[in-house]
């Protein structure tokens, strides 16, 4: 298999450390609210990832976290805690808020046929472990101590910024990260922060009460779960150029390694060409989509329309194509599974290999659905529906359900000249009636007379 790699900005050839089996960390939710569309874009990217190593023969062992502390509002290492912040408004405890929306999160995955994780740890489950890796980085220089929490030291790395290719110096002057009192650079960020009295999350620590930064969470549950050193790390693209950059230094501090040889990111979904964003009041969750009629299949189906690398453009009517293409695709393949007819190996097999190239290379899912599409143009057969079933291993779409219903909407002149039809008929003028059927067809639906009435299909 190839991968986009973030950290050498190529498509690497990808070999495991250990053998056949793929070790990989996933950043996961920060459980403060609903996960909306955009979020779970990156969770298929995540679960293509998966099943894209399982089909080529991998065994996967995945860990996803859960941040249910430690997440502040800004990068800057200021701002309320996005769980305490929340709680506050919403009147419950951070640990009421995480359990609440994990459980959301979780059947939102479900949903979506996302498989779900080896593992998913809780960052509050693990503070005793965060603690210790922030007491070795200050013993090894790298973490020093400021009056509101430790921070860690960037001008130690020499190599600081490599995933993400920013200039440093460029990056501060873009005021990136707010000068702050004390700190040894402007970029350096915290590893623990030291709690107001009135912060409801917060811990005993050699520094005093406190909790710790979002970054070290990650470094330390990797590492907890799948050593010093991994396979791949995933994520979102707006990841790269502090939360992934960071979890690099710690883990180089820590340990003299960069934790993952393959880092892979998937891109941002927009909203009608713009940023999707809670603050700016434009996002839906899957059960908001549930609500207003779509499938969560039809919503995964659109995602895979669109290389994982590449933006998403979401508006109604792009999701109104795609429900409308995903169950056109059931139905053939309906009529694929009802055919006795069989279909040459050579055929399968030329298909297979075609699919199996579009996946190793880089997860190239829109080709892959393309090569599913021209495989449903061949003559009816089982043969094909059930390679297609092999490849929805990898899509995850549902491929054997029946189709939804298909919601016709009649134009007023359709409506009107089947009326006129049905009058002609009760009138018994049979050739009006034909001629009429035929202007009906013409625009591109059928009619068909029904008990009392008539019924008006799509052609």
């Amino acid at each position: 298999m190839k991968f986009y790699n973030t950290l050498s900005r190529n498509k690497d050839e990808f070999q495991p450390l250990d053998g056949k089996t793929v070790r990989m960390y996933s950043c996961g939710p920060t459980v403060y609210n609903y996960a909306h569309i955009g979020n779970m874009r990156t969770y298929v990217f995540m679960d293509l990832l998966t099943r894209g190593l399982k089909f080529t023969g991998y065994k996967v062992k995945s860990i996803m976290n859960i941040t249910d502390v430690g997440h502040l509002l800004s990068d800057a290492d200021d701002g309320e805690d996005k769980m305490e912040k929340a709680a506050k408004a919403q009147q419950k405890t951070p640990f009421e808020l995480a359990e609440y929306y994990s459980g959301v999160f979780f059947e939102d995955l479900k949903k979506l046929n996302i498989l779900r994780p080896n593992a998913t740890p809780k960052a509050t489950d693990h503070i005793k472990e965060m603690i210790h890796d922030v007491e070795v980085l200050i013993e090894k220089g790298y973490g020093y101590e400021l009056a509101d929490g430790i921070y860690f030291d960037i001008m130690k790395l020499p190599h600081y910024g490599q995933l993400s290719n920013i200039d440093l110096e460029e990056q501060i002057a873009g005021a990136r990260v707010e000068v702050h009192n004390g700190k040894r650079h402007p970029a350096d960020f915290a590893i623990w922060k030291k709690a107001e009295k009135e912060h409801i999350m917060q811990w005993e620590s050699p520094w005093g009460m406190g909790y710790p930064g979002w970054h070290i969470e990650c470094t330390t549950m990797s590492n907890k779960y799948l050593g010093q050193k991994f396979d791949i790390h995933s994520g979102g693209v707006d990841h790269i150029p502090i939360h992934h950059e960071n979890e690099i230094a710690q883990s180089e501090g820590l340990y003299g390694v960069n934790p993952a040889n393959f880092w892979l990111h998937g891109e941002f979904m927009l909203v009608d060409g713009g940023k999707m964003s809670k603050s700016l009041g434009n996002t839906y969750t899957i059960t908001q989509l549930q609500d207003r009629g779509y499938d969560p299949m039809e919503f995964r189906y659109f995602c895979l329309n669109a290389h994982y690398r590449k933006k998403l453009n979401f508006t109604f009517e792009t999701l109104d194509s795609a429900k409308v293409s995903y169950n056109r695709l059931l139905t053939t393949l309906q009529q694929h599974k009802a055919s006795a007819v069989k279909t040459s190996e050579e055929v399968l097999a030329k298909y297979l290999a075609e699919f199996t190239n579009a996946i190793t290379d880089d997860l190239n899912a829109p080709k892959g659905l393309g090569i599913l599409y021209t495989m449903t143009k061949e003559a009816k057969s089982v043969d094909i529906y059930n390679l297609a079933q092999k490849f929805d291993e990898v899509f995850g779409i549902s491929l054997d359900r029946l189709p939804a219903k298909e919601e016709v909407v009649v134009p007023g002149e359709v409506q009107k000249l089947a009326e006129e039809r049905f009058a002609a008929r009760n009138a018994k003028e049979w050739a009006k009636s034909d001629e009429i059927r035929a202007e009906i067809e013409a625009l591109g639906f059928a009619v068909k007379d029904v008990a009392g009435g008539f019924e008006i299909t799509t052609k």
